[in-house]
């Protein structure tokens, strides 16, 4: 462990109730992170510096399908649909006339295996509203207005600073993550290098604001390489729309810094149509930024989201990424405060090996979907859904080469690091049985495939281990491609850890244990 002071010594203040995990930053990451936490009766306190919860759409929201999955088994997905849609047209126009429309993914319904195969909009504030609301069942509120000033860390704690209006509070935890965003304290602190590059020449405007003149229906666009760019989104469920526009010039020929008065000439310049823009309740500015992370722990300091990874809104990746990352590291900080001592650093060292390529691809992916709308901007009459790719809906994103990925049979169509599909299976009795419903909540569940894989079954729950569901189904459903009856065991996050012979049972144990003392990190 490194036990050198970080930021300067925490000042003398009265020490808050241990908890064993400190999150700062209350976005979709944070939020996902200390729910993930909680629902497993870990202690944790998550903490922002803002005043008051967020407003803003900050972004619509483009949930993914992937990270609809994750909001169904955090109990939360029926709330998400109500708030949103996934049927938004976009329309791209050349000044007054209308060149396209097309709702992206209309073609994608539900299959056996996917129930959720479409772009889900909706306001991130709303988004994190709820959240919030689920959070708050299991005890937990954000604490706002409350900034972590200082930190350090040694072999056994974090000792934390954290201003409010109240003083100074002193708080000693576990673990610290940051999910403090792209300009994250938590990261400068740990000087973690966050290579990459900006480009301050392409700025937008940005803003929640109403408007007058068009229907609410659809996501408007103006692609124009002479006169700008304009895209104008209503937000499900206000009176508001996100707008993005290029700044016109001031009078000095500057962009034009955010206001109501730019972006109605903005609007007036691109549109040529009688659309009025009133009443902002936010108004900012974006760059192209694309960085990431070079390491994403610190011994027991984490960060995650945008605290890790910035990179362009095309392609729609940005908070799902962060979801993600908040769910795969939650059931390792569990079992790393509730499991066996020396068990914590080497899973916790998963968390980096698994979620930087995420991020590399995340990058690479966000950036080329960019391109690819720049290029229909300079030759095609699409619009912001030539980003959208069925590579962009993050089914294929896997950890198969992870140290937690065990392949012990020949391979199938699913293999160990792959995300684990949905079906509807019969069991031993001829009920139906959903997987999805099976992998809901914070456990492991072992699949047995088959009516030979009992034994191996019984002999796992007679081990006695903590955190795992059996389930014993009696056929091979297609998505799996599975050639014989075999024992699947599924990690927290819905992800495979391993594909064993239906006799297999031992090696299941022995994973299993290994997880609780470091063992299970030698990839077979």
């Amino acid at each position: 462990m490194n036990n050198a002071k970080i930021a300067g010594a925490p000042s003398t203040g009265a020490t808050a109730p241990h908890p064993a995990v400190l999150i700062t930053g209350a976005g979709p990451t944070g939020l996902t992170l200390a729910l993930e936490l909680a629902r497993r009766d870990v202690s944790v306190r998550i903490i922002e510096k803002l005043p008051d919860f967020r407003s803003a759409s900050r972004g619509k929201a483009g949930i993914q399908p992937r990270t609809l999955e994750v909001f169904h088994d955090l109990g939360v997905i029926d709330r998400i649909l109500a708030s949103g849609t996934q049927r938004l047209p976009f329309r791209r126009y050349r000044r007054d006339q209308l060149i396209s429309e097309t709702i992206p993914y209309l073609g994608n319904a539900p299959t056996a295996d996917s129930p959720f195969r479409r772009l889900h909009f909706m306001p991130q504030s709303r988004a994190e509203e709820i959240l919030r609301e689920r959070l708050a069942e299991y005890g937990v509120t954000v604490e706002l207005g409350t900034e972590l000033v200082e930190f350090e860390q040694d072999g056994d704690r974090v000792t934390a600073r954290l201003e409010t209006a109240d003083g100074t509070e002193r708080v000693e935890a576990d673990y610290l993550v940051g999910c403090d965003g792209g300009r994250s304290f938590v990261r400068k602190t740990l000087d973690i290098g966050f290579p990459g590059f900006t480009e301050d020449e392409k700025k937008l405007l940005v803003g929640d604001v109403e408007i007058e003149g068009l229907p609410a229906d659809a996501w408007y666009q103006w692609l124009d390489m002479d006169l700008g760019v304009l895209m104008l989104c209503p937000l499900r469920g206000t009176r508001s729309w996100q707008i993005q526009a290029t700044p016109p010039p001031d009078e000095n020929g500057q962009p034009s810094e955010p206001s109501i008065e730019a972006l109605q000439r903005a609007v007036d310049h691109v549109t040529g149509m009688p659309i009025r823009v009133t009443a902002a309740t936010w108004l900012s500015a974006s760059r192209i930024n694309v960085r990431m992370a070079e390491k994403l722990r610190v011994d027991r300091v984490f960060i995650a989201g945008d605290a890790a990874h910035v990179h362009p809104v095309l392609g729609a990746l940005g908070a799902n990424t962060g979801v993600q990352d908040a769910y795969n590291l939650g059931w390792k900080l569990a079992l790393a405060v509730q499991g066996d001592a020396g068990a914590d650093s080497a899973l916790l060292d998963t968390y980096e090996e698994e979620r930087l390529p995420v991020a590399e691809w995340t990058l690479r992916t966000s950036t080329g979907s960019t391109q690819a709308v720049f290029q229909e901007m300079l030759h095609g009459t699409g619009g912001a859904e030539v980003g959208l790719t069925e590579e962009t809906l993050q089914f294929g994103l896997n950890y198969r080469e992870s140290s937690l990925s065990w392949g012990i049979v020949a391979e199938h169509a699913v293999q160990a690091g792959d995300r684990a599909p949905d079906s509807h299976c019969l069991d031993l009795d001829g009920q139906v049985v959903r997987l999805f419903d099976l992998f809901r909540g914070p456990h492991f569940t072992l699949i047995g495939f088959g009516a030979s894989c009992g034994e191996a079954l019984a002999a796992v729950r007679e081990a006695g281990l903590p955190g795992i569901r059996t389930a014993a189904l009696g056929e091979l459903p297609a998505a799996y491609g599975l050639s014989a009856e075999s024992l699947v065991l599924v990690r927290p996050d819905g992800y495979v850890a391993l594909i064993a012979p239906h006799d297999g049972g031992a090696t299941v144990v022995d994973y299993l244990t290994g997880l609780h003392r470091g063992r299970a990190l030698v990839r077979r």
